[in-house]
């Protein structure tokens, strides 16, 4: 690095940064991007902006940020897509592994697996016994092909040897308004759009996706413990930068994220999305990336998923 690259490093930021969330503004992909960018504003006495750049499940404003100077003013908010992108699709704009630079993970967001009452079932092992003795006839939702919510469920589906059907839609409240409604059965849920229906008994919780219980539904066991040992599927949240991004420049957002989360208010902020607030060095983050391409991979394959055209 030349002299001039490392006295712009040390000076980071000198003027407005941007972070790009690859889908559209209101999820909780944005709501983690504009709680960073306000606490980076306010640390680095410099503005920081969120630009919502929806579109191709991710892959417009990932590739952005991919083909931007490396130069730490243009970051990253990916989230599970990231890590999928590469088996659902032929050809992608960029190369995942070789043109991002990992930051630090954020979050991360479990899921449920719920049912609609009525169906006649109470735990894990009663719905696999129940869904064995009637296959394709159970529908379970998901926010769309490809999403988290759909791989949660196909590599429950995998492990337990069950065939559903799956029926997506374009979000996670769509299906569960069908769940709700009872024109479907079972989905994998986000903690937070699952939880108040959970509580009022609109839905059935059997099993959360993690490794570890919820702190909010303790009562109810992991996948692991339920049915399925070594089963976890967690949608996750992460800061990239481009490749060749300055170390000195990855190592103070990396620090200021983990300062950001000794704030109190800050951790509640994630836990009402239903979020555990999770950072890393870039180094695991790297190795998560590289791991989670690799399961993904086989579950897609296995699967055979396509994603949908617009």
């Amino acid at each position: 690095m030349s002299v001039i690259a490392v006295a712009a490093a040390q000076s980071y930021p000198s003027r407005t940064v941007r972070i790009v969330v690859p889908i559209a503004a209101g999820g909780s992909t944005d709501v983690f991007a504009r709680t960073l960018a306000a606490h980076f504003s306010d640390a680095w006495g410099q503005g920081v902006i969120v630009d919502n750049r929806p579109g191709a499940g991710g892959m417009i404003g990932s590739e952005l940020v991919a083909k931007a100077p490396p130069d730490g003013y243009n970051l990253l908010m990916a989230y599970t897509s990231h890590v999928t992108n590469p088996s659902l699709w032929t050809r992608l704009p960029y190369d995942t592994l070789r043109d991002f630079t990992p930051v630090t993970m954020v979050a991360q967001v479990p899921s449920m697996l719920i049912v609609h009452p009525s169906l006649p079932v109470k735990s894990v092992a009663e719905l696999i016994n129940f869904a064995k003795r009637r296959p394709h006839e159970l529908d379970y939702g998901s926010s769309g092909v490809g999403t988290a919510s759909h791989l949660a469920a196909v590599l429950f589906a995998q492990r337990a040897g069950l065939f559903m059907t799956h029926v997506p839609y374009k979000g996670g409240v769509p299906a569960m308004y069908e769940l709700l409604g009872g024109q479907i059965s079972v989905m994998f849920g986000g903690l937070t759009t699952a939880f108040a229906n959970i509580r009022n008994g609109r839905t059935r919780a059997l099993a959360i996706s993690s490794a570890q219980r919820a702190a909010v539904l303790p009562e109810v066991p992991t996948m692991a413990e339920a049915a399925l040992p070594g089963y976890e599927a967690i949608g996750w949240f992460a800061l990239f930068a481009p490749a060749q991004t300055s170390g000195t420049v990855i190592h103070k957002i990396n620090a200021e994220t983990v300062a950001m989360f000794t704030q109190r208010e800050i951790r509640e902020r994630f836990l009402a999305q239903g979020a555990d607030f999770s950072t890393s060095t870039p180094s695991e983050l790297n190795d998560r990336v590289r791991s989670e391409i690799a399961k993904w991979r086989e579950v897609i394959r296995a699967a055979d998923i396509k994603p949908m055209k617009n």
